[in-house]
């Protein structure tokens, strides 16, 4: 159990505290200071001094501290606070932001705030600060994939089109498939979110099996066509196409938008669409799914329905998949594009322009 430093005044010294604390002249914080070691000399504990002055033990340590180190200057004076931290230099900054962004560590792939304060001979927070000011954040990384296609803008000039400008009497379809979507069962039950604390799942799991989601996307209203089914071959494909064909009006023409998956372009997959002209399929380009607006389904259901969910079968997995898909045809909204061909264009020769740049560099 700590103890509380002992106070021992002389006649004199209690006398001049007393003066000070009837003072009117006296700040306020000198007299609650004198009023503390007054207590103390007396024999009260931190605890029964705070609770006479209404403060805290803490500030009440403090001050008894102060005294019994330095006396009367010790409460006179406030204790010594460090100023604002000097900024830094302009060199130091540029350096940090150099040997961020143009060189790596050896034996890393990035920089660490610890490594490089080390290696400029600043604190971590510093470099924290500078790169929180520059916007540079070395720990994340965001990926990307530029089409190659040598078709890339009339491919896009084409389903843009579609999307901006549909076709009358006609029906545009965004239509893909979500492959390999595992049936997961956690090895333990999770806890339930409560407040101050988020839901809890185990990393490990048991698989009871896959299935591949067929979904198609109706740019008018954003209502969905979807089926499961175990593979994802162009017979499945074929199926698809008939559901298709199935569940919309006979007398609209259909615009299938799609990605340049091998089973899309079977041959046995051609032979039927020449058997029904209706059916037009439009192609993404390669290496751009982003284009079809279906993949935003995908996303949704993923997060919402497969993701955190708990699936002790093909057929539990399945059963979650056509719910999500009812309830979202209870009441859909369809998807706008709204980003132009032109500037999607630039944006793309852009990146392939500073692709060259950095291979040639």
């Amino acid at each position: 159990m700590r103890v509380a430093e002992a106070i021992s005044l002389t006649g004199a010294e209690r006398r001049k505290l007393e003066r000070i604390v009837k003072s009117r002249a006296a700040s306020a914080r000198l007299i609650e200071r004198s009023r503390i070691v007054l207590l103390a000399d007396d024999g009260l504990q931190n605890i029964e001094i705070a609770e006479q002055i209404g403060t805290n033990s803490i500030k009440v340590g403090r001050w008894r501290q102060r005294f019994a180190a330095m006396g009367f200057p010790g409460i006179e004076r406030d204790a010594y606070r460090p100023g604002r931290i000097p900024a830094l230099g302009e060199e130091v900054v540029s350096l940090v932001i150099s040997k961020t962004t143009q060189e790596k560590p050896p034996g890393a792939t990035h920089w660490s705030a610890a490594r490089l304060g080390k290696e400029v001979g600043i604190s971590e927070s510093s470099v924290l600060r500078i790169w929180r000011s520059h916007g540079l954040r070395p720990d994340k990384i965001r990926t990307f994939k530029i089409s190659n296609d040598p078709k890339f803008a009339e491919k896009l000039e084409d389903i843009v089109g579609l999307y901006l400008a549909p076709p009358e009497h006609a029906l545009v379809l965004c239509v893909d498939e979500k492959s390999q979507i595992q049936a997961l069962d956690r090895t333990q039950p999770g806890l339930p979110i409560k407040p101050g604390r988020a839901g809890t799942m185990t990393h490990d799991y048991k698989r009871h099996g896959t299935t591949t989601l067929f979904a198609a996307l109706s740019v008018l209203d954003g209502k969905i066509i979807g089926a499961c089914q175990p593979r994802h071959t162009h017979k499945e494909w074929l199926k698809f196409l008939r559901l298709i064909d199935h569940e919309t009006p006979a007398d609209k023409e259909l615009h299938l938008i799609a990605d340049n998956y091998a089973t899309h372009k079977h041959r046995a997959v051609q032979r039927w669409l020449k058997r029904h002209p209706r059916f037009h399929m439009h192609f993404t380009p390669t290496s751009a799914s982003w284009l079809n607006m279906v993949e935003r389904f995908f996303r949704d259901v993923t997060t919402q329905s497969i993701r955190r969910g708990v699936f002790r079968s093909i057929a539990a997995l399945i059963a979650a998949i056509e719910e999500h898909i009812n309830i979202h045809n209870r009441d859909p909204k369809a998807f706008i594009w709204t980003a132009k061909a032109n500037d999607i264009l630039a944006k793309v020769e852009r990146a392939q322009m500073k692709l060259l740049n950095l291979r040639t560099a």
